[in-house]
C-alpha cells in the first residue's frame, strides 16, 4: 500500500463533483414498462431519477398505462421515443419485441398490475410490453413493482403468479404496505421511486457482502446536562447512513443504529434510535452477537455530565456558570474489539489536525484491522467527504467525493480486508 498525503477539506463549497460516479445504475440501459394503475405517476419521477443516476431509459408502456399518464409526458421525461405497439413500424425490422429487449440491461415494470403478473406468470403474450419480456434474453433481468388493491394482492391466484414469477427468477419489489387510492389501507402499494432506486442498485451491485450481518453506528450523540439542554457535536449521519445503504446494496443484512438526525431510514436497513453514549453502547451489545462486521462511524461523545439537573438550570443575577463534572462515555469500539471473538471492526477518527499521525495512533490503541479518518470540521453536515483508511500495511486515501460514492468504494475495501 502506497502512502498519500490526504488532501486538505477546507474548500468543500468550491469543488466540483459527479453525484453519481459511483452509481452502480450509472451506464445502464433500463427498459421500463408501465402497465395500467394510478401508480404511474411515480413512474414519471422514477423516470427522471433513473436519469439522474446516470441510466438511460426506454419507456414502454401498455395500453392500460395510456389510461393514467401519457406517452408525451414519459417521452420528454427519459428523452426516447416511447413504444406502445408490437407491431410499431420505426424498428427497422418489426421485431420491437427483439430489439427493444436485446438492448436493455434490465427490464423493469413499474407499476406491474394484477393482471400483467398474470401474464407474465403464464407466459402470455398479447402486447409489445409482455412480449419483449418473454423474448428477453435469459440473462437480462426482469424486475417486477407490483402496485395494486390490498385484496388484489392477496388473491389466491395473484400470490400463486408471484411464487411462480420468483420461482422463474424473476425479481419482486415490494409492494409496500399503506393508503391506497381507493381509499383503503394494506399490502399493494408501489414501492417510491427512491426505493426501487436502492434495490436497482442491488441488482447492479457486486454482491460481496452478501450473507453477512453487519452493524453500524451513525450521528451524533447527545449528553444532557438538565431537560433542555445537553452536549453533542456537528456530525449529521450522512456518512454512516451511506455507509449503511452501501452495504445493504452489497447484500448485507444491515442494523443502524443512530444517534439523533433528520435522515431518513436507509431502505432495507433495521434501525434502532439511540441518544446518549450509554444508550449507544447498550444498543451495540444488546446486538452484537452473530455480527460478522462492526462499523463504528458514529460521533460519540468522549464525555457525559455527571451531575444532571432534574430541573432547568437557571440563569441567575450574579452571572455565575454551572458547576459541571464530566466523566468519561464507554469506548464502544474498543469494547467490541476486545471481546473474544470480535466481528471485523471498522472505526473513524474525525480529526482537526494531525490525521495521518492521530489516525495511525488510534488504530493500534483501539487494535482494529481498519480504522478510516477524515478531517472532522471540514466535512460535519457536507456531502462531499475525503477519507484515509489505516491498516497494518500503513494508509492510503480515497480521494474527495460524495458520502455516496465513498460509502460504496469503503464497502468493497472492507469486503476485500474481511475475507483476506
Amino acid at each position: 500500500m502506497t502512502p498519500a498525503t490526504p488532501v486538505r477539506l477546507s474548500n468543500l463549497s468550491t469543488q466540483s463533483f459527479n453525484t453519481n460516479a459511483g452509481s452502480p445504475i450509472k451506464g445502464k440501459h433500463i427498459l421500463l414498462g408501465l402497465s395500467g394503475g394510478v401508480a404511474c405517476y411515480k413512474s414519471a419521477e422514477l423516470c427522471r431519477s433513473l436519469i439522474k443516476q446516470g441510466a438511460t431509459v426506454q419507456v414502454v408502456m401498455t395500453t392500460g398505462a395510456c389510461q393514467f399518464i401519457t406517452p408525451v409526458t414519459m417521452q420528454a421525461l427519459s428523452g426516447n421515443t416511447v413504444y406502445l405497439d408490437q407491431w410499431d413500424t420505426r424498428i427497422h425490422n418489426n421485431m420491437a419485441h427483439i430489439e427493444l429487449s436485446r438492448r436493455a440491461d434490465a427490464i423493469l415494470i413499474a407499476p406491474c398490475s394484477t393482471d400483467f403478473i398474470a401474464k407474465l406468470a403464464q407466459g402470455h403474450c398479447d402486447d409489445l410490453l409482455s412480449t419483449l419480456c418473454t423474448a428477453r434474453p435469459a440473462t437480462t433481468p426482469l424486475l417486477i413493482a407490483p402496485a395494486m388493491n390490498v385484496e388484489m394482492w392477496q388473491k389466491p391466484a395473484t400470490q400463486r403468479n408471484v411464487v411462480q414469477l420468483r420461482a422463474d427468477g424473476c425479481q419482486l419489489f415490494g409492494p409496500a404496505q399503506g393508503d391506497q387510492a381507493c381509499g383503503e389501507t394494506g399490502m399493494g402499494r408501489m414501492l417510491e421511486p427512491e426505493q426501487i432506486i436502492a434495490e436497482l442498485n442491488c441488482v447492479f451491485s457486486p454482491q460481496s457482502l452478501a450473507g453477512k450481518r453487519v452493524l453500524i453506528t451513525a450521528g451524533p450523540t447527545f449528553e444532557p446536562i438538565d431537560p433542555v439542554r445537553g452536549i453533542t457535536n456537528l456530525s449529521s449521519g450522512k456518512m454512516g447512513y451511506a455507509i449503511a445503504q452501501a452495504a445493504f446494496e452489497a447484500g448485507a443484512a444491515v442494523t443502524l443504529i443512530s444517534g439523533p438526525t433528520a435522515l431518513p431510514t436507509p431502505y432495507g436497513c433495521t434501525r434502532t434510535d439511540v441518544q446518549t453514549a450509554l444508550q449507544m453502547h447498550k444498543a451495540v451489545f444488546d446486538q452484537i452477537s452473530g455480527q460478522d462486521i462492526f462499523i463504528a462511524v458514529a460521533a460519540v461523545a468522549d464525555w457525559r455530565v455527571e451531575n444532571t439537573s432534574a430541573q432547568k438550570l437557571k440563569k441567575n443575577h450574579e452571572g455565575d456558570t454551572p458547576d459541571l463534572h464530566f466523566t468519561p462515555n464507554p469506548d464502544i469500539l474498543a469494547e467490541v474489539a476486545a471481546r473474544p471473538a470480535p466481528p471485523y471492526c471498522v472505526g473513524f477518527a474525525a480529526e482537526s489536525e494531525n490525521l495521518i499521525a492521530y489516525g495511525t495512533e488510534k488504530r493500534l490503541k483501539k487494535n482494529v484491522p481498519l480504522l478510516v479518518g477524515n478531517i472532522g470540521h471540514a466535512t460535519f453536515g457536507q456531502d462531499l467527504n475525503e477519507l484515509v483508511l489505516f491498516d497494518a500495511q500503513g494508509y492510503s486515501s480515497l480521494p474527495l467525493a460524495d458520502k455516496t460514492s465513498l460509502a460504496r468504494q469503503l464497502i468493497v475495501a472492507i469486503a476485500v480486508r474481511q475475507t483476506t
